[in-house]
């Protein structure tokens, strides 16, 4: 506990200096730097703005109250990361929900580490931290992926290692981007389980995919019924196209059945099968971009 007090002062000290305009810290270089940036200093709440990368867009109230409740009795035990953005200003890299509660319990002040990073690595960090929280949405999570994928130009594999996700469970979380608007609401109010979206993404047509979403929430289907009932659907609309392919796992011979979740997992995509009467087939694999069918093919040629 003296130490925690000792570091206290400490931050409270360290607060006093970037208030000086004379001293001021624009980069790791300039004077003091290293005396401010990674240690944890006591900093305004009105000086820390809000980061506009935040992919976290929604918060319980109740828990927040919660957690003000609880940041009166003890404060804050871990402190939030931000940014320096000019003097005496600031923007929250990861802890919006510590700066929240302490705004809710009227603190003045809060501990933070200081980093100076640019718009990318702002990005990056609040991203990659937000991802390993334990309470974000599927929704979120996929969203938070995509903004890497997009804005910071990783690909899945690069991703995979920022993260420390297999690459297939990325492409899942990526997938149900894929769901319709109402879907992703659904799941993002909890609604429906992302197993439920998975399940779902399977049907092309939207209305269909809708209709369904209504019998889970009216019906309280489990995954498992959801799973059938989508397999039964693309049963019957194989059968009305007059294809006798099989393309479901519910009907194929039970050693394709049991290899084709080892095909999806290492490609990341629903692996698509048809299955003759005499038992030859094909396998169809999906992309969804020039950039998914480039991760294929190196997938493919890596095995040469």
């Amino acid at each position: 506990m003296a130490k925690a007090t000792k570091k206290q002062a400490l931050g409270r000290g360290l607060s006093a200096l970037l208030k000086d305009p004379d001293n001021d810290i624009k980069s790791v270089d300039d004077k003091n730097a290293d005396k401010v940036v990674g240690n944890i200093i006591e900093l305004e709440l009105d000086s820390i703005e809000v980061n506009p990368f935040q992919p976290r867009t929604s918060f319980n109230d109740e828990t927040l109250k919660e957690l003000a409740t609880s940041i009166k009795e003890v404060g804050v035990i871990q402190p939030i990361t931000v940014r320096k953005l000019d003097f005496n200003t600031f923007q929250l890299v990861s802890g919006e929900r510590r700066y929240r509660a302490s705004k809710l319990a009227s603190l003045k002040t809060i501990p933070a580490y200081i980093r100076i990073a640019n718009d990318q690595e702002s990005l990056t960090m609040a991203l990659v931290e937000n991802i390993q929280r334990q309470d974000l949405d599927p929704i979120e999570i996929a969203l938070s992926y995509q903004r890497l994928i997009d804005e910071i130009s990783l690909t899945q594999e690069q991703l995979s290692d920022r993260v420390g996700k297999k690459r297939s469970t990325i492409a899942n979380y990526l997938r149900l981007l894929k769901l319709d608007p109402i879907v992703q609401t659904g799941m993002r109010d909890g609604f429906i389980s992302m197993g439920h979206g998975r399940a779902l993404i399977n049907i092309d047509d939207q209305q269909k995919q809708l209709d369904i979403y209504e019998k889970i929430i009216g019906k309280s289907l489990s995954v498992r019924d959801t799973e059938n009932l989508v397999r039964s659907l693309n049963d019957t609309s194989e059968k009305g196209k007059g294809n006798s392919a099989a393309s479901t796992s519910g009907a194929l011979p039970n050693h394709i059945a049991k290899g084709i979740k080892d095909f999806s997992e290492y490609f990341g995509a629903k692996i698509d099968v048809k299955v003759s009467a005499k038992g030859s087939g094909k396998l169809i694999i999906p992309f969804s971009s020039e950039e998914d069918f480039n991760r294929l093919k190196k997938l493919i040629n890596s095995e040469d």
